[in-house]
């Protein structure tokens, strides 16, 4: 398992009967989480929620605030920053699992920049940044590609806010798909590419997203955006049912056969306070030999 187990300003404190408890900074949430499906191990801790996100019967749901809350706040993880808020779905704006991966991701840029090299980098589905800070951070030039134009500028929030360099990242607000194409017309090549793609979603022109019919797709579209020498590759899953092979095995048959390299695909992970691990999704990771 990929586990994202150096976080100090976050941390899940418990999880059980379909939900998690998690401290972000000072602030307890309490969230929905179908992968807890057993029972909470200290439900004395539950106390300290001071917002709860309650699932509707007809879809979707709403926060109850307990406590009344900053706007936002701001999270660190090493050195970078990023601001956090309860969103209308759920989410905060963040990912904390995917911390793993942005360390390797940065592991692998600063090997590429200590030998002089400037890494080019695509971020696909790239939300509010945490992936595009951690590797402009180390290094790389980065192209931040999302269709929610909010979203877009929530990221470049957080770079500002992380202290980084306005030039070390390109903002586009396009369909994935067909920028990666577009990209590959005009002959601009990628060191590494990563994609965070939803089950489903609507592009900004309206453009439809079901993840089991379009993912082979981009991916065998985001091989060819690829340098002749590149470093790195990866998709990040979150949709029930899928394995961690099914990435794997897309990597496989789209990026190995070209460029040879390693392959490893497996579970994301957080920690649990109380004790155990979450499950949180999945990624397939290729790189250089």
């Amino acid at each position: 398992m990929f586990l994202a187990d150096q976080w100090q300003d976050y941390e899940v404190l418990d999880c059980g009967n379909g939900e998690k408890l998690e401290r972000w900074g000072e602030i307890c949430l309490r969230r929905p989480d179908p992968q807890a499906i057993w029972p909470a191990r200290k439900p004395e801790l539950w106390g300290q929620a001071q917002a709860h996100y309650h699932r509707s019967e007809k879809g979707g749901g709403a926060w109850e605030f307990l406590k009344k809350l900053p706007e936002r706040w701001v999270m660190r993880y090493r050195d970078l920053r990023f601001y956090v808020r309860p969103t209308g779905f759920k989410h905060t704006g963040l990912f904390p699992e995917q911390a793993v991966n942005w360390d390797w991701m940065s592991g692998l840029v600063r090997g590429e920049a200590a030998r002089g090299k400037t890494v080019r980098v695509l971020n696909l589905f790239a939300y509010t940044g945490g992936a595009t800070m951690a590797c402009a951070a180390a290094g790389a030039q980065v192209c931040h590609v999302d269709a929610a134009k909010g979203m877009v500028q929530w990221a470049r929030e957080n770079r500002e806010l992380s202290g980084l360099r306005e030039e070390s990242t390109r903002w586009i607000i396009d369909d994935a798909l067909k920028f990666v194409q577009r990209e590959t017309r005009r002959g601009r090549r990628y060191d590494g590419i990563l994609m965070d793609p939803p089950s489903y979603g609507r592009g900004p022109g309206g453009e439809i997203w079901h993840l089991e019919d379009e993912l082979y797709g981009l991916v065998s579209a985001c091989a060819q955006a690829l340098c002749e020498d590149p470093l790195f590759f990866l998709i990040n899953g979150y949709t029930t049912g899928f394995q961690a092979s099914v990435l794997g095995n897309m990597i496989d048959m789209t990026v190995k056969p070209r460029f040879g390299g390693v392959i490893t695909a497996d579970e994301i992970g957080l920690p649990v306070t109380a004790g155990g691990v979450l499950p949180c999704g999945t990624s397939g990771r290729w790189q250089r030999a």
